[in-house]
Formats: structure tokens, sequence, C-alpha cells
């Protein structure tokens, strides 16, 4: 077996980083016969989201789209001109293409999914949210794209589509990733084929965890107060079940521990705290912009998850990364992110006990913070590396073309 490297025609890619073809020997009854299978390495790919604002999956697309761009793709995003993500891949290798996204059947938007194909000679779409989902397929179907269409979903199924919405979206992809183990269970659960689901996970860059700036770390400790040594819980997330927290707080009564919420409206808690006479200080940080959320980690003594919504646990694996033990539900996403009592704990929803139990595990045994802490940082640079799931998005689309 061995390896051979062609030119493609009109690309502007060096032999190597172009076309491939592996060639091996099929013995015959007369004579042994070459066979040639061609791998691209010059894709045409297009990225499209209708939602593009402050939200883990819009990290994650914004990764996704300059990776594959950084590996020498071409790599077309369309997203709403006024979305965060639009802004964020404005001095990328990315190209942008503003888009509609009136709803399921935005035809406009269709027509610009059309245009987009035939100007940047696209490849494969790959539709990450729920409008674009709709729009990819029909576009497809109505001009007779020559492309694949790749679904990606980082969620439970919420709408109540049944069995014709199942069928619509397996007949009109060709692929569908999901983004944990557990996740495609819950899909198979509801009816999709297994072969037609491959799982690629979530990742973080390893600069993430390096590119910090200590200095507005300080002012932040300085901002909200806190003192050296002082017991902070963060929990970075939208509204996502904090009330378990407060809740768990409330039985540990322990005043001198400081709850601090990122990505939450100032005082939404306030009335929850009030009804269970919580003496525990509340900071509020407000909705806190991707790049500078990392500075916020160093503060926190621990970092907790209650939420029983995720694809996949992000904030989780930044805690992680940063040196935060961490504690999260027990549901999808996160169980596929947390190897209990190994790199992070869990705790069942609703279980207020056990949640304030694992709290006082982690800030009075020694023993148990120091595991999480080393090997969750393991986790973070390594499993949940975005280097991975960048390599596994470009051999899963390059296989797609190939078939």
């Amino acid at each position: 077996m061995k390896w051979l490297t062609f030119k493609a025609s009109g690309c502007k890619l060096p032999p190597r980083r172009c076309t491939m073809a592996l060639i091996s020997t099929v013995s015959t009854r007369r004579r042994p016969k070459p066979l040639i299978r061609y791998f691209c390495y010059c894709m045409n790919i297009l990225l499209l989201t209708y939602q593009g604002d402050i939200a883990g999956s819009t990290n994650s697309i914004y990764y996704l789209a300059t990776g594959l761009a950084a590996k020498g793709h071409t790599v077309v995003v369309g997203a709403r001109q006024q979305s965060l993500l639009y802004q964020m891949l404005k001095q990328t290798r990315v190209i942008r293409v503003p888009m509609t996204f009136g709803g399921k059947f935005d035809v406009v938007n269709m027509r610009q999914i059309r245009d987009a194909v035939q100007k940047y000679q696209i490849q494969i779409i790959n539709a990450q949210s729920s409008i674009d989902r709709y729009t990819a397929v029909f576009a497809r179907w109505l001009y007779q794209l020559p492309v694949k269409v790749v679904h990606t979903r980082r969620q439970e199924p919420k709408s109540m589509g049944g069995m014709l919405q199942t069928l619509f979206y397996v007949k009109g992809t060709d692929k569908i990733v999901v983004i944990s183990p557990q996740l495609k269970q819950t899909f198979i659960k509801k009816g999709y084929p297994e072969a037609h689901l491959q799982v690629i996970m979530n990742g973080i860059p390893p600069e993430r965890f390096t590119n910090l700036q200590p200095n507005k770390t300080e002012a932040l400790r300085q901002q909200f107060g806190l003192q050296p040594g002082e017991v902070v819980i963060g929990c970075v997330a939208r509204r996502k079940k904090q009330e378990q927290l407060l809740q768990a707080l409330a039985l540990l009564n322990q005043p001198n521990i400081t709850l601090l919420f990122a990505g939450i409206e100032p005082g939404s808690l306030n009335h929850i705290a009030q009804q269970l006479h919580l003496k525990n200080r509340l900071i509020y940080a407000g909705i806190v912009p991707a790049d500078e959320i990392m500075n916020y980690y160093p503060l926190f003594t621990l970092c907790v998850l209650p939420s029983t919504m995720e694809g996949f646990g992000l904030t989780l694996t930044e805690a992680m990364g940063m040196g935060v033990p961490v504690i999260g539900t027990r549901s999808q996403g996160i169980i596929d992110v947390l190897d209990n009592e190994k790199n992070g704990l869990w705790f069942d929803d609703g279980n207020i006990e056990e949640l304030a139990g694992k709290i006082q595990q982690i800030l009075t045994d020694e023993t148990t913070r120091n595991r999480l802490i080393e090997n969750g940082k393991m986790a973070a640079l390594s499993t949940f590396s975005i280097n991975r799931t960048i390599d596994e998005y470009e051999h899963f689309f390059a296989a797609l073309l190939q078939n």
C-alpha cells in the first residue's frame, strides 16, 4: 500500500494538500490490479446558521470554520449580517455570506444558498440550526444542487414533528452529526437510523487556556470585591436551572461562600434567594463575550453546571482546562464530558442534597480536589481539543465526498 499525491486542476494549494490517492493491490486470477481511491483535501464547504449570537454553539461554529479554513479548505459561512458570528469572522480566512433565514420556507434564503453553492462551487452544506436545516434541504431539492447535505445536532430534538419530521431529516440529508454518544442514543430512540448518525464531539482551542490576561482577572477581582482565599462557586451558563445551586447553598448554610453567575441578567435569581432566606452573596457578571469569559475562571474555587439542556458541556470543559474542579448534572451531554469521580463530579437532576454534598466534598477533600484538577486539565487539552474535532470533521467530509 502506497500514498501518492496529485495536483487537482485549478487548485491553488501545494500538491500534497490537495488530492491524495491510495493505491493498493487487489489480487485477481490473472494479475494484480491497481485500485485507486481519491481523497480530496481541497474541499469547498458551506456552513449555515440562523443563530450565531452569544451561545456555546456560536463558538463551536467559529472554531470549526476557522480551523477548516486554516487547513486550506474553502469555507463559506451563511449567517445573519447582524449576528455575533458574522462579526467574529470578519478578519479571518472564512468567506462570509449574509443570509436572511426568515423561516423554514424562506424562498429568498433558498436562493441565497443556491447562489453561494454555485459561486463557490460548494460540495458540502453543513446546516447547524433549525431553520437552516430546513432551507438547506429545500434548496438542494428545489434547485437540484449537486451537494452533500449534513446536519449538525447539539441538543435533543424539541419539536413535535414526529416520524414525518424524522423522515424529512433522514431523506433530506446524507448524514447527521451529533456531538456526543449520549445524544446519538437519543436520536436512535426517536427513530433515526444508527448508520445515518456520526458522532463528532466539540472541542476547544488549546491556546484558549494560555492566551489569558491576568490583569483583567485582577480587575474583575477588584470590581467584584473578592478577597484572597474567598470561596467562589462559578456558574457560566444562560438561564439553566441555576436555582438548584441556590437551593444547595441554602442546605449547606455557609454564608461565606460567594456565587458568581456569568450569562444571566443581573438580579434574575434574587427572588429565589429571598424565598430561601439565602445569606450568601450573589454576583451577576451579566452576558459575558466569549473572548472575555476565560478571564473569569481563575476567580472560581469550583464551577457548577446544573443544566439538563446541554448537547456538550463546553463551559465545564473550559473550567477543567483552567484547573477548576467541576460539578455537573448527570444528564445528556454533561456525562459525555465528565467521567464521574475522575475529572468531575455528577449529581442527579433535582437531588439538591447530593449537589450540596458534592460541593462540600470538593471544598473539604483535598485529594478529590487535586485529582479532579489534574484529570480535568488532561481531558480538556487532549480529549476535547478542537484540533481533534477539526480533523474528525475533515476526514468525515472527505469520506462523504468519496462515497
